[in-house]
Order: C-alpha cells, then sequence, then structure tokens
C-alpha cells in the first residue's frame, strides 16, 4: 500500500500528472500551517535554542531523500581533518524506539535508523539519535563536540543554525514546485539558505555540483571487496529503498552492468522474503539498505558504497562561514 501510494504521488510531483483538487487544497492548508509556524518564531512565542558551538543543517526542501547523508558524511570528514570535533544529530527517521539514543556501529538499524547508522559507521565521529534535535545536540557538546552537523532539520527551527545546507536532486530538482501533497515541496522553493548542492545532473549559478562515485562491491557475508567489473558477465539484481532508486541504477548501468531493477519505498523495512529473487542471480544494493539486510544470511549480496566529490571551493566555502563564526564569537 505504502508503495503504490508513493508511486501515485511522484507521477504528481515529478511525472507532470496534474494534482487533483483536493491534494491542491490540502496544500493551501499545509501553505497556512508554515505561515503560522513562522509566525510564532518571528513574534517569540516559540524559542529557537542557540549552541555555543556552530551548527550546520544539511537538509532539503522536498520530501524524500536527495544525497543528505554521502554530503553529511563528506563534511564531517573534511571539517574533521580541519581539526574541529564534529557531532552528526538526526531525528532516525524509520527506528522503531523512541528513546535516545548514542549510535554505535554494531547497534541494529531498527534501534537507530539507517541513515545515522551509515553515518557512525563512515565515519567514526559521535551520532546521536533523538526526536528531540536539540537536546542531541546539546548532549553531544556536553561530550565535547566543538562543530554540530544536523543530517536533515530544515525545517526543525528550534535547534538555531549558523549555516544551512540545501541538497537537491539534479534530475527532479523541486518537480512541480508545488507544496505538499500536491507537489513534494516541504517549503517554498525561495526560501534561502546559505548554501545549495546540487547531487548530480547540472548545477546552476550560484550551486555546488556533487557527484556520488560507486566503489567496489563489500560482501554483505563479509570477505574481500569485487570489483564492480566483475559482474559485467552475467545480469545481477539491484535493490534501492532510498528517495531515487533511478539513481542508484543509472550508476550501475554507466559501469556496464545489466540490471533487474528492484526499487523499494525510501526507508524499506526489509523482510527476508524481499529478498527472495528470481533467478538466483548476486543482488547489489545501497549501503543505506544493506544495514538493514546483512542479518538475513545472503550468499551473493553485496553493499555498494558511494563517495560524494564535490568542488575544493565548496568546503573553502563552509570553512569562510566557520571562520566567520569564530571572530563573531572570540572571547566569549
Amino acid at each position: 500500500m505504502k508503495a503504490a501510494l508513493e508511486r501515485w504521488l511522484l507521477r504528481r510531483w515529478y511525472g507532470g500528472v496534474a494534482p487533483e483538487p483536493g491534494l491542491r487544497l490540502l496544500s493551501l492548508v499545509y501553505a497556512g500551517l508554515l505561515r503560522l509556524d513562522r509566525a510564532l518564531y518571528r513574534r517569540g512565542l516559540r524559542r529557537v535554542h542557540r549552541l555555543r558551538v556552530p551548527v550546520i543543517v544539511v537538509g532539503n526542501l522536498v520530501a524524500g531523500g536527495s544525497g543528505k547523508t554521502p554530503l553529511t558524511i563528506a563534511l564531517a570528514r573534511s571539517l574533521a581533518a580541519q581539526g574541529w570535533k564534529p557531532g552528526i544529530v538526526s531525528r532516525g527517521y524509520g527506528r522503531r524506539s523512541l528513546d535516545p539514543v548514542r549510535v554505535q556501529p554494531h547497534l541494529s538499524a531498527e534501534v537507530c535508523g539507517d541513515e545515522p547508522l551509515l553515518i557512525a559507521r563512515q565515519t567514526g565521529l559521535p551520532v546521536f539519535v533523538d526526536s528531540d534535535r536539540v537536546a542531541a545536540a546539546r548532549r553531544l557538546v556536553a561530550e565535547g563536540c566543538t562543530l554540530i552537523i544536523a543530517d536533515d532539520g530544515l525545517q526543525h527551527r528550534r535547534l538555531g543554525r549558523d549555516l544551512e545546507i540545501e541538497v537537491i536532486d539534479g534530475e527532479r530538482r523541486h518537480g512541480n514546485g508545488r507544496l505538499i501533497p500536491a507537489g513534494p515541496l516541504r517549503e517554498p522553493a525561495s526560501r534561502r539558505v546559505d548554501l545549495r548542492v546540487v547531487n548530480g545532473g547540472t548545477a546552476g549559478e550560484g550551486e555546488w555540483a556533487m557527484q556520488l562515485v560507486l566503489a567496489d562491491a563489500q560482501p554483505l557475508e563479509g570477505g574481500p571487496a569485487l570489483a564492480l567489473q566483475d559482474f559485467a558477465a552475467e545480469p545481477v539484481h539491484a535493490v534501492a529503498g532510498i528517495g531515487h532508486p533511478a539513481r542508484f541504477f543509472a550508476a550501475l548501468r554507466a559501469r556496464g552492468l545489466q540490471l533487474h531493477e528492484h526499487a523499494f519505498p525510501d526507508h524499506h523495512d526489509y523482510l527476508a522474503q524481499d529478498l527472495r529473487l528470481d533467478p538466483p542471480l548476486p543482488i547489489l544494493m545501497t549501503e543505506k539498505d544493506a544495514v538493514k539486510c546483512a542479518e538475513f544470511g545472503l550468499s551473493r549480496a553485496y553493499a555498494i558504497p558511494v563517495r560524494a566529490e564535490l568542488p575544493a571551493g565548496f568546503f573553502a566555502a563552509v570553512r569562510e562561514r566557520l571562520a566567520d563564526w569564530s571572530c563573531a564569537h572570540a572571547g566569549h
């Protein structure tokens, strides 16, 4: 049911199908709620909580994924290499537990969420999951973090921020330009942010281009990695439960692979039977999916890591903003 509803909405958001009058009416209601929310913060009836360390928010304006997690990982690694001590906060979408969680690499995605688990494993940095992002950020600052990165959260105004980065799907962009549910936008496309990163496609003026590069295939059951070219001799099953599965499939095809595509909803809660696929061929999946499927005992299943590549100028722009913050808070 969820997958069918998602396909139905995506045809209206990105496929050229006009949204029905009911959806457009609900969008007007949603727009009114957005205006009310902004007014409450503007008048001080809702409080923005500022921290004593800089806060960077990596998010998007549309519902669904656009490449935030790879960018968060690349940004966190870059800042750590420059001497900062980043901590990452997330709501942990899709997890079954509601308790605050300090993410550890050995945890299950059911406990902390697939994206926070992936970030913790790839960066080795502190990651904290809590529906209250302010509380999570304060916890990490108390642990010694000198900078906070919020994975998602552009719309979460309670947590004050010093730098906002919007990630845009280079193919889909902002879809039909309408607000939820008639379109994909959580906020109007005119909303101001500090930096815009475009994942794939063509970056426009004032935007930074990001490319996701596929790495060697990692067997879920352990063992040495295999080059993607090793799978070119026969078709493979390609599995993706991300915001835009077609992007992953296209990247595999660009490496010369023949695919049987299996697209699942974003943050899909996999069952073992989801991956009993015919004919019996190797299964290639995103890392985000793999953290939820490793326990199934799949003998020919592989995670395909991705690495975000961005111009050096992007990281320089981030450093410049942080230098401005440091100057403004010198002596505090």
